[in-house]
């Protein structure tokens, strides 16, 4: 692409040099420049790409973009801008040719339930016959192509390359998790949005927002960037900051009266859950393969997209009896043993008292086992609540590590057990054990029949992460170990 044709999408930029290189490629990341790159140098927490220049020069980039004065070779072509991560995002939209306009681009954001939502909706739209890719916390679906994520929203320049690709493969609707970082660090600049769903608010992230008060105008933001419609959920204590920035029509869902799409006659067993849909004065009955009233509000917030977009209720109903079991969210492992063990991602207290309230629906007379820990360099604030709420809903608890990074698990531990004995301890005890395998062997060598063993907080994760390593680590394929030497799946 012609470099003043390219730069063209970012206004009030300053121009220096005099050469108009041909642009073959955009990075943000000097070891990935290729020759005749556009390198766009990002100031992050650990890393200037200012101080990059020369090694992405050295690697063939023909012209930078700037936002400090730096020394570049005479009459080296470069755009001076004053937010190079807006500047990102409007310079992949132009060179991939403005990708999300030619697709019909779902945002899912919130605090807990974003990654289920998205299969949700995903599984709806394929029901009505269109085409559609997914890109998440878990991983990124282009067609039949499945892609590992790094994180949970991309980097703009990474997610407008998925979403031309997603354009390539015929795909016509997408769907995507919108995370806080990634609307703070302008990661979203370039996209647009149709349609925009918040599933709810709680407590986290807070190392990087630092007050639930920034949380919220962060989240609260996207809503103000959608073309289409947007879908609030009714429920939420902080829905009025959410619908005072949409500009698009609003469609509320919940379960309480003055919902506009309500679930009542609410019916659970242990393989799924039915109700009925009130919508305008209309009813219809569905079914989901899921368990616990939080996967009712999971369904209900795409069942409302989906009638914003004036979907057929034969296709909502026929795409979420259909709808796939999400990685690590209460996800059984099953060997045949005469108990329930139970992985799931929860790792905010609102996420483990959703989970732990499920399991005791499906194990009223039995025990509840929990094993969990929280994350190093993270929102330490949550740390005793959670065990609060472990302490409160459990039967026994098994504290331990979760992905501890640089902080000491000892530390995050101890914390977490601050908050477990500031009332009534568990009805059976609470143990600490930082080796997180042997942690939920023991919490599975414990269980008896009727029980049940709930992993939480790393769900589909498959690696763990400690000051300087990385291990692999699943917590399915550890119970499937600790089960096996219990004698099960043999």
């Amino acid at each position: 692409m012609d470099w003043r044709e390219l730069i063209d999408a970012v206004p009030d930029a300053e121009v220096l040099g005099s050469a108009a290189p041909n642009i073959t490629g955009v990075a943000y990341d000097s070891r990935k420049v290729q020759p005749g790159d556009l390198f766009v140098c990002i100031e992050g927490a650990r890393f200037d790409g200012h101080d990059y220049i020369p090694d992405a020069i050295a690697r063939g980039a023909v012209a930078v973009v700037i936002a400090k004065s730096v020394s570049l070779p005479p009459d080296f072509p470069a755009l001076r801008v004053a937010n190079s991560r807006q500047a990102l995002g409007l310079l992949a939209q132009r060179f991939y040719g403005d990708p999300t306009a030619r697709l019909t681009l779902v945002g899912i954001t919130g605090t807990n339930g974003k990654t289920t939502s998205t299969y949700l909706l995903k599984s709806i739209l394929e029901a009505a016959g269109y085409k559609t890719g997914l890109t998440g916390t878990i991983e990124t679906i282009l067609g039949d192509k499945r892609l590992p994520a790094t994180r949970t929203t991309a980097e703009s320049l990474d997610f407008l390359r998925l979403m031309a690709q997603m354009v390539d493969e015929g795909i016509t609707h997408g769907v995507a998790e919108v995370s806080s970082h990634a609307i703070a660090l302008d990661r979203i600049v370039g996209s647009r949005y149709a349609y925009g769903l918040l599933t709810n608010i709680s407590q986290d992230h807070l190392d990087f927002h630092q007050t639930l008060e920034h949380y919220v105008e962060t989240k609260a933001a996207f809503f103000a960037t959608l073309g289409r419609g947007a879908v609030i959920n009714f429920d939420e204590t902080h829905k009025g900051r959410f619908l005072a920035k949409c500009q698009v029509p609003v469609l509320t869902y919940g379960l309480r009266e003055g919902a506009a799409v309500r679930a009542t006659d609410l019916k659970t067993t242990p393989q799924g859950t039915s109700f009925m849909v009130n919508h305008r004065g209309g009813t219809f009955p569905i079914q989901i393969p899921l368990i616990g009233d939080f996967n009712v509000y999971n369904a209900l917030g795409v069942i409302a997209v989906a009638l914003q977009m004036s979907l057929d209720p034969q296709a909502i109903q026929r795409g979420l009896a259909q709808a796939p079991q999400v990685p690590g969210r209460f996800e059984t492992v099953d060997l045949g043993q005469d108990f329930l063990v139970v992985v799931d991602y929860a790792h905010t207290p609102d996420g483990l008292e959703n989970v732990l309230k499920t399991a005791r629906s499906l194990v009223p007379t039995g025990q509840i086992l929990c094993v969990f820990g929280c994350g190093g360099d993270r929102d330490r604030g949550k740390r005793p609540r959670m065990g609060r709420v472990a302490a409160d809903l459990a039967d026994y608890v098994v504290v331990t590590s979760d992905n501890p990074r640089s902080e000491d698990p000892e530390r995050i531990c101890a914390e977490i057990e601050g908050g477990i004995e500031s009332g009534a301890l568990p009805t059976q005890g609470y143990v600490r054990i930082l080796e997180r395998s042997s942690a939920i062997e023991h919490a599975i060598g414990r269980a008896g029949p009727g029980d049940l063993v709930l992993i939480a907080g790393k769900g589909h994760e498959t690696q763990q992460e400690f000051k300087g390593r990385t291990i692999q680590f699943d917590d399915r394929q550890v119970a499937k170990e600790a089960l096996r030497k219990r004698g099960y799946g043999k």
